[in-house]
């Protein structure tokens, strides 16, 4: 509590107590409080909700709340009958400072969620008995500070038949951390809910964003910023909560793993910045990460650059960042409402935080003819996908096709450990499909000897029980060249993914699938690992 609301409270509680007709004693001014455990038990003390302030063998002054009933007073009179007993009111929190004293609550040890026992039924136990102890803001709290030490990007609050599960995702898969009984759960969702600006009883799936600071019991500060999804289920509403991660240096190009010729595609973009540039992928694989990093590198003095986000997940220097809040029912018109206004502001640069809605990528299309620079995430499987959902807006308009610069489609695979890693000899049939992959690379690519061959795989270690740390982007970047603008621009027939696709590996494209195998004939990942993640 701030000493303002402190100050408020005992004033109104002075207040409250000339009514009455009782004294009034300020707790918050007693510097050494006395504990007088001999004249009144802990039960005591909590059941009539009376403490004892002052005592002697001939009298006793008892602090009582607004709250005590008569029945307690009458109680303590009876009992106390060879002392002269007299009350003085005291507010609420004073009346908790001394319960907490006379009665100290157990003290919490926070243990460290240890990444190596996420699976073991022991450590989930541990991690649910502290939940069940603290508070609901020290539940959130625990929760966002282990996520941030274990590099989570995601905490997932699942709920089921008998109780809500608590899971990690860390490096793309997820870890159970702990469970939690229904009752312990709704206060923590009641928490969330209050925090986030969302509604525990809505039917509907909801967007929150929580920025706070809270102090634990054990007097740590935790930065909370996550943004948050909920949907109702059979049980009750399951959360997923997304850290934002404030590291600085994680929006750096140099930090993007690009290959030299992906690169130069990018470094062109920011020589000439107009144009625009879609980074395409489903939730979770990069796209915001990849974006701020060519915002980083982009700004300077003589560009003005605006952002348009739900929610602003990182703050800039010198850039404008606008928060807009999209609902189910506004999210078709929110953007692009925005990016319009936003033109008016004569910006240089501009990115909208995602292309929802045909609105939105109309909008985003008109303005990166106009000679701006408009970066944007799209949601989709692939470069060649993405370009055949804007296909509508298109429209066979070469004005519209000209002003698609680059759209780059990624995901996340984990990266091998260095260190837990031992190297094999892939079969016959793995050869085979590697080679066929490497065969259909652009002439402009080198490509890897695959004589002798030998692929890495992780190993479980006491440090690493999983062989993997970290992860990286596999990608393909898809550039309008003139075979795709004829196809493009082409009414004879009805232009498919694959055809777009086709054509942009004739013109030179690296697919997604043959960036995975290079990075895995490069000992970073595992064939298992494209699999998973690209099928």
């Amino acid at each position: 509590m701030s000493q303002d609301a402190r100050f408020d409270e005992e004033q109104s509680t002075e207040r409250r107590a000339r009514i009455l007709g009782f004294d009034y004693v300020d707790t918050s001014k007693i510097i050494n409080k006395i504990l007088y455990k001999e004249v009144m038990s802990n039960d005591q003390i909590k059941n009539l909700k009376a403490v004892p302030l002052q005592a002697d063998k001939s009298n006793i002054v008892f602090g009582i709340t607004t709250t005590t009933s008569q029945q307690a007073i009458s109680h303590i009179k009876q009992t106390y009958l060879d002392q002269r007993i007299t009350f003085a009111i005291i507010s609420d929190t004073g009346y908790r400072e001394y319960l907490n004293l006379y009665d100290p609550p157990p003290k919490i040890e926070y243990q460290e969620i240890d990444i190596n026992k996420t699976s073991s039924p022991e450590l989930v136990n541990q991690i649910s008995e502290i939940l069940n102890q603290v508070k609901a803001d020290d539940m959130l709290a625990y929760l966002v500070q282990q996520a941030h030490r274990l590099g989570s990007s995601d905490i997932h609050l699942e709920t089921q038949q008998e109780n809500v599960r608590i899971r990690f995702r860390i490096d793309g898969v997820l870890h159970p951390i702990a469970n939690l009984n229904y009752d312990k759960y709704r206060v923590l969702l009641s928490a969330i809910a209050s925090a986030g600006d969302i509604s525990t009883s809505s039917k509907d799936a909801q967007q929150g964003h929580i920025s706070q600071k809270v102090t634990m019991a054990d007097g740590h500060q935790v930065d909370v910023n996550v943004r948050l999804e909920t949907v109702q289920t059979i049980n009750s509403m399951d959360v997923v909560m997304r850290l934002f991660n404030m590291d600085e240096s994680m929006y750096k190009l140099d930090s993007l793993g690009l290959s030299p010729t992906e690169r130069k595609v990018v470094d062109d973009i920011i020589a000439k910045p107009s144009g625009l540039v879609m980074i395409v992928g489903p939730t979770g694989s990069g796209k915001t990460t990849t974006l701020y990093s060519m915002l980083e590198s982009l700004s300077n003095d003589e560009r003005k650059i605006i952002t348009i986000e739900d929610p602003v997940e990182y703050q800039f220097k010198s850039i404008t960042q606008i928060s807009v809040r999209t609902s189910e029912k506004s999210k078709d018109s929110v953007f692009a409402d925005q990016l319009r206004a936003v033109l008016r502001l004569d910006p240089d640069i501009i990115m909208v935080g995602e292309i929802r809605d045909l609105d939105t990528a109309r909008a985003a299309l008109q303005a990166a003819m106009t000679g701006h620079l408009v970066l944007s995430t799209f949601h989709a499987n692939s470069a060649s996908a993405a370009i055949t959902r804007l296909a509508d807006i298109i429209n066979q308009n070469p004005l519209y096709i000209s002003a698609i610069r680059l759209v780059m489609a990624q995901r996340l695979i984990r990266k091998i450990d260095p260190d837990s890693m031992e190297l094999y000899t892939p079969n016959e049939s793995q050869i085979k499909l590697l080679r066929q992959i490497v065969d259909t690379l652009p002439e402009q690519i080198p490509k890897p000897d695959l004589n002798n061959l030998q692929l890495a795989r992780p190993i479980i270690t006491d440090k690493n029980p999983y062989g993997f740390k970290g992860q990286l982007a596999i990608r393909e970047q898809f550039l309008i060249t003139d075979l795709i603008r004829s196809i493009l621009e082409s009414t004879e027939n009805v232009v498919t993914s694959i055809d777009i696709e086709k054509a942009a590996i004739k013109s030179g494209m690296v697919t997604m699938l043959q960036d995975a195998v290079l990075k895995v004939i490069d000992h970073q990942s595992t064939l298992d690992e494209i699999y998973r993640v690209i099928g």
